[in-house]
């Protein structure tokens, strides 16, 4: 028998041959999915792909639910699952609340921009557009610089995660899984745009939400190894006597006193505004959402998206922890070493032992979906980075909507592979998931204050914004090498994305950035009137419709992208356009006085709503019990579980069940038009 401190190798229980059917198959069959959704869509209700105003923002009309679950779905990276499941492993129950704490109240007050960006410039298509028109070059090239490098630590972290879990469920090998991952997911965001990733959202939720059900009902109800809460708060209780928890009350893993588990979320919240606001694909979503409802999207978003990290990873992390002494524990008679920890395998192994090749399929599956979701978010948002402020600002001015298209999908392709490419380098050069999640809020949080400040405050400059960047930048720097020479004893690779490092980076960086910049821009304010901004313009013939429809026209226009000119929509189409005269968010305008008053009351609603959910998740609930130092009774664990399982099934019926309701009439519609369309078409001569 290995001796305690040995290390075993993760036992794969499926196939390779599975993890390549589920790498491409599944991938190829939710693109073929997404490609006839779109098909339909085109064909019988007037909204093409093939406009760029389509195609990178929805047409700016998405409905609340949609954008909700799209939120839920594009924020559940493979991080949100495997290294919340990690924390709860390491730390106890105080790793998944702190690693929801520091996702929800990040999107909860991104509600805030959202109305501001509607407010302020509802025809951008980036949040560069709006750097760029506000402040000009420098602060525009400084901020595409940080906004590709999140993109890019976003990519390597969906995809490290992902072909982690696969290789070690399958024993398929991880460079190939980065290379096979994007490839299905480009074909339908290149044919689809940014609406085929919310559809393709709402059925990866669906996926999501079922298997997460799956898993509690198993942890708690039926598994021979748990079966129910009491057990498993007595194997959590023997687990704390048996491997003790350093820095926590009473080495437990059943208390929110828990050093560790404090610094860890601290640096997940660092991490999760980095990775909301410098990520194009939560100021994409804003920007598609219907104006008078993107910051009720985001409200329910931020409350939705809480339940997955929590309720999963109260499950499955904390069981990996009680059952490691199980036979069927994937590296038994050994935990999982420090490179499995930190590549979030704790996740996996519990649904090893729990549900066996089933409990391995569910986990692929789910981790797959994860991966693809959020990958797609990226992948449409790069290309409108790359498309709009690289070859749009600087090489072509007077690109046209149709030449935006076609430079999208070229850079989707493009990007597709070098994502790829760049989980395979990182790979090689030893860096995985922990490390990707606690580096993000290291190289991105300096810019996450001036940000949020270009759409919200009229007195900012550009001066302050370039020495608030830089110098958070600088100053982050320092703090990270220094910190992490005190309190590690040395600066290398594996210290550098310690907890302890981490914070010290994350925080510095974000503190003197915003400090700076409003102390250099209270120097010199500007009284900026936000005019640059709105007179941002869309690009393509999206407006000739609602124009038309405004005006009463009967029979809404639709303008052949390839010709430039204009042709009566179908009789299939005439039946599901929508008459933009029933709905203000068609055309609602950034330069109407009156719908910018009613942005301004939604702004005020966020802020209080933000305000309230941040206390109660950072402050109200677990503070009083961290310096209790309160340790969980069997009942009050009790109660926790249920909690996380009430939470669950809300969040998933919202999610699954309100977009669905929203767009009941449209889906209609269009089913009836297909339908007549292929089946009963008048024109079709009988035969005698």
């Amino acid at each position: 028998m290995s001796s305690p401190t040995s290390v075993s190798e993760f036992r794969p229980l499926l196939d390779q041959s599975v993890g390549y059917g589920v790498v491409v198959g599944v991938g190829f069959f939710f693109a073929g999915i997404m490609l006839c959704l779109t098909f339909l869509q085109s064909r019988f209700s007037g909204i093409s792909p093939s406009h760029a105003e389509e195609f990178s923002s929805a047409s700016r009309n998405v409905k609340p639910g949609l954008v909700c679950c799209g939120i839920v779905s594009a924020w559940t990276w493979s991080a949100t699952l495997l290294q919340s499941s990690t924390a709860a492993y390491t730390f106890g129950i105080s790793g998944p609340w702190w690693y929801g704490v520091g996702g929800t109240i990040q999107v909860a007050m991104f509600g805030m921009i959202a109305a501001k960006v509607k407010m302020n410039a509802n025809g951008a298509h980036t949040f560069l557009e709006i750097v760029k028109a506000r402040f000009g070059t420098l602060p525009h090239l400084l901020f595409t610089f940080y906004g590709f490098l999140c993109i890019l630590i976003v990519s390597g972290s969906l995809l490290l995660g992902g072909a982690a879990t696969v290789n070690a469920l399958t024993g398929m090998n991880i460079d190939a899984a980065c290379m096979l991952i994007p490839v299905g997911i480009a074909v339908y965001v290149i044919f689809g745009g940014l609406r085929a990733t919310f559809i393709c959202d709402w059925s990866h939720t669906i996926i999501l939400f079922t298997i997460i059900y799956i898993f509690i009902f198993r942890t708690y109800g039926t598994s021979p190894d748990i079966g129910s809460i009491g057990r498993m708060y007595t194997l959590l209780q023997q687990a704390s006597a048996e491997v003790p928890v350093v820095g926590s009350e009473g080495g437990s893993y059943l208390t929110m006193k828990s050093n560790q588990g404090l610094v860890f979320g601290a640096a997940t919240i660092l991490s999760g505004f980095s990775g909301v606001f410098c990520d194009q694909g939560y100021w994409q979503r804003a920007i598609a959402s219907a104006p008078q409802s993107t910051t009720k999207a985001y409200m329910f978003g931020g409350l939705s998206w809480f339940a997955v990290p929590w309720a999963f990873a109260s499950c499955l992390g904390l069981a990996a922890r009680a059952l490691i002494t199980n036979p069927k524990f994937p590296t038994y008679p050994n935990p999982l070493s420090e490179s499995q920890t930190s590549a979030g395998l704790a996740a996996p192994a519990a649904a090893a032992v729990l549900m066996g090749k089933g409990g391995a399929v569910a986990m692929l599956l789910v981790v797959f979906m994860a991966v693809t979701s959020a990958a797609s978010s990226e992948l449409i948002a790069v290309s409108s980075l790359f498309s709009y402020d690289i070859y749009k600002t600087y090489f072509r001015p007077q690109a046209s909507g149709r030449e935006i298209v076609n430079v999208s999908h070229a850079f989707i392709c493009f990007w597709a592979v070098w994502m790829g490419c760049w989980a395979v380098i990182l790979n090689k050069a030893g860096i995985n998931l922990g490390w990707l999640f606690y580096v993000q809020g290291v190289v991105l949080s300096p810019a996450v204050i001036p940000i949020a400040l270009t759409v919200i405050w009229s007195k900012l400059t550009g001066i302050a914004v370039l020495a608030g960047s830089i110098s958070g930048a600088v100053l982050g720097m320092l703090a990270w090498m220094i910190g992490c020479w005190k309190i590690y004893g040395s600066i290398n690779i594996t210290n550098l994305a310690n907890p302890y490092s981490a914070v010290c980076s994350g925080l510095a960086g974000l503190l003197f950035s915003g400090i700076i910049t409003v102390a250099v821009t209270m120097m010199n304010p500007a009284d900026y009137d936000f005019s640059g901004t709105r007179n941002i313009v869309m690009l393509d013939e999206t407006d000739s419709v609602m124009s038309s429809s405004k005006q009463g026209s009967r029979s809404p226009v639709v303008v052949d992208a390839e010709r430039n000119d204009e042709k009566d929509v179908s009789d299939d189409v005439k039946r599901t356009s929508v008459d933009a005269d029933k709905s203000v968010d068609l055309v609602y305008s950034d330069k109407n006085v009156e719908m910018r008053k009613a942005m301004r009351s939604v702004f005020k609603r966020a802020a209080v709503y933000s305000s309230i959910l941040t206390a109660i998740v950072m402050i109200i609930v677990p503070l009083p019990m961290f310096f209790s130092h309160y340790i969980f009774s069997e009942k009050f664990y009790a109660f926790w579980v249920v909690c996380t399982i009430l939470w669950a099934f809300a969040s998933g019926a919202f999610c699954i069940v309100l977009p669905v309701w929203e767009s009941r009439k449209e889906m209609v519609l269009i089913l009836k038009s297909a339908y007549e369309h292929f089946f009963e078409r008048p024109d079709t001569p009988r035969s005698a």
